[in-house]
């Protein structure tokens, strides 16, 4: 009987022990201690992009705030954007961070958390003879995008279902990896106009303004923009929204939003935009 107690004895505290150490594991839903991983496409400006070989941006700086609210540091991993909710899923990263649209596409394979309200406007040539002012313009028009956006589905439908269905041609539309390479083929010639965020629409327009103009004239698209959280991943999610939070109550925040002209979503824009389960 002794003997018995002996051999059961280690066994127990063994698989108490394993047991402990899986409910820690548990606990710890982050890739490293003390950090943030996020996945960005930093070629977004100005939610990000770099400067001076470091991340920079809107979505660079807050997610920094956010991380500090929470005793943590971020650290963002340039990926590009067709591979962010794959990278996510996959365990790459904690967060995309990439001022992606939330749409109930996404909200089917990932968790997001609000931040942003945003929306799309239309680049021209300046000068040039096509002017779209709104999406319906596009019919018959080459039309220019970032590969993997939320609005490339919307003009895919308007083609079909409003182009098409009045007897006009099809939006011909050309997918780049980047925003910086459509806005290259818009000045090559390889497309008559593009679609963009707003803000990177503007941001454009500081860079290359006696180029190209912003020649939409109502924000286009209206949606919320969120990070990501790989679904099942509660710590996670539950920390970003508490820094979110936190952050949110700081002068640092209200100082951000005014640096990028940018404006928080109200509870009435995120009962209205945000997509239902």
């Amino acid at each position: 009987m002794t003997m018995l107690r002996q051999f059961v004895r280690p066994i127990a505290l063994s698989v108490l022990g394993a047991a402990v150490a899986m409910t820690s594991l548990a606990a710890s839903a982050f890739q490293q201690p003390g950090k943030i991983i996020a996945g960005s496409d930093i070629t977004f400006f100005p939610y990000e992009y770099m400067d001076n070989n470091k991340p920079a941006g809107f979505d660079i700086e807050l997610l920094d705030g956010i991380a500090k609210s929470l005793g943590r540091t971020a650290e963002n991993l340039d990926t590009r954007f067709p591979n962010l909710i794959t990278g996510l899923q996959g365990g790459r990263f904690d967060v995309t961070n990439s001022s992606m649209y939330i749409t109930a596409e996404r909200v089917k394979v990932i968790d997001m958390i609000p931040y942003l309200k945003s929306g799309e406007a239309l680049l021209a040539l300046k000068g040039g003879e096509f002017q779209p002012k709104v999406p319906e313009d596009l019919c018959g028009h080459k039309v220019g995008s970032m590969g993997a956006t939320s609005w490339l589905q919307q003009l895919h439908k308007l083609s079909d279902e409003y182009c098409v269905k009045n007897g006009k041609k099809p939006i011909e539309l050309s997918e780049y990896s980047t925003d910086p390479q459509t806005t290259q083929a818009l000045l090559a010639h390889a497309v008559e106009a593009q679609i963009t965020d707003a803000a990177v629409a503007r941001g454009v327009i500081d860079k290359l303004g006696n180029r190209v103009v912003i020649s939409s004239d109502t924000l286009i698209y209206p949606v919320l923009n969120g990070f990501g959280v790989k679904k099942g991943n509660d710590e996670v999610k539950t920390a970003m929204i508490e820094g979110l939070k936190k952050f949110s109550a700081t002068p640092e925040y209200a100082a951000l939003l005014k640096k990028y002209n940018f404006e928080a979503p109200t509870d009435a824009d995120i009962a209205e935009l945000m997509p239902k389960p």
